[in-house]
């Protein structure tokens, strides 16, 4: 009975893709309450879709991918706080008008130019095919990130909470903005190989959004957070392998599964 229940360690691809998923949880999982407190959901969709032509001409200039990923993300991040401060339209309708049209521009590079290869992994990610390169890159990607957040984590929420009240305080607001849509660029980077760009934004919000279902004391949100998302990804890997599914959404669909379950059981408790 041990024996078959640990049957999907003995292999090198699934131990690759525990270890993987334990990694790029930290940081999405820290990222996103910063995320659903701001607002920032959107900013989150944006740049994983906006890093897409990015990854296209990465490859067609035999760059590595996440160079290509990694600018184009700040691109997309400095174009629309850049629009969103000299213009009357809405945040939201911002990030939506440029987080469509690069990804627009990428599938029309994607189609118009010659490549060999597919880059469908990058879509949709390939937990299952890491190699000790992605998963070194994606240490070093999640251990910044999470230092960041984690050092910065008293300002970042008094922005968020109350800007007003940060500026007055003397904090350098604009820096900690830049700072903070580079950290999305990032961890949507990090995120590339194992859940891939389409599926790398429920990493972006369902924590978050899970842990502000279940408190309303943010210094309590990022535990709850990493908690979640660390057990929603090993459970989903590991589920993964018993039902013959692509670990990635099946993932999603774990972390889905509580956050509905939170809002029911939040609900429940309003109502009783």
């Amino acid at each position: 009975m041990i024996e078959t229940l640990l049957l999907p360690f003995e292999f090198n691809f699934m131990r690759y893709a525990f270890l993987i998923g334990l990694i790029v949880a930290i940081p999405t999982a820290l990222l996103s309450c910063f995320l659903v407190v701001r607002g920032w959901s959107l900013m989150g969709d944006a740049i994983s879709h906006a890093v897409f032509p990015g990854v296209v001409l990465a490859y067609v200039f035999n760059i590595p991918l996440i160079i290509g990923a990694f600018i184009a993300g700040i691109f997309c991040a400095t174009a629309t706080s850049y629009l969103s401060d000299n213009c009357r339209v809405k945040q939201d309708t911002v990030m939506g008008v440029v987080f469509s049209g690069m990804f627009a521009t990428g599938l029309v590079l994607y189609t118009g130019i010659k490549i060999d290869a597919h880059l469908d992994h990058i879509l949709f990610g390939n937990m299952l095919g890491v190699s000790i390169e992605d998963i070194t890159i994606t240490i070093f990607i999640a251990t910044f990130v999470g230092s960041f957040l984690i050092m910065k984590w008293a300002d970042l929420a008094l922005q968020s909470f109350d800007p007003l009240q940060a500026r007055a305080s003397g904090l350098k607001v604009h820096i900690l903005n830049l700072l903070l849509l580079a950290s999305i660029s990032l961890t949507v980077v990090a995120t590339l190989k194992a859940t891939g760009l389409i599926l790398a934004i429920a990493l972006l919000i369902a924590p978050g959004s899970i842990a502000f279902l279940i408190t309303k004391q943010f210094r309590l949100m990022m535990p709850l957070a990493l908690i979640t998302t660390i057990s929603a990804m090993m459970f989903g890997i590991y589920l993964s392998f018993w039902i013959d599914s692509a670990p990635a959404p099946t993932v999603i669909m774990v972390l889905t599964s509580i956050f509905v379950y939170a809002l029911v059981q939040k609900n429940i408790l309003i109502k009783g």
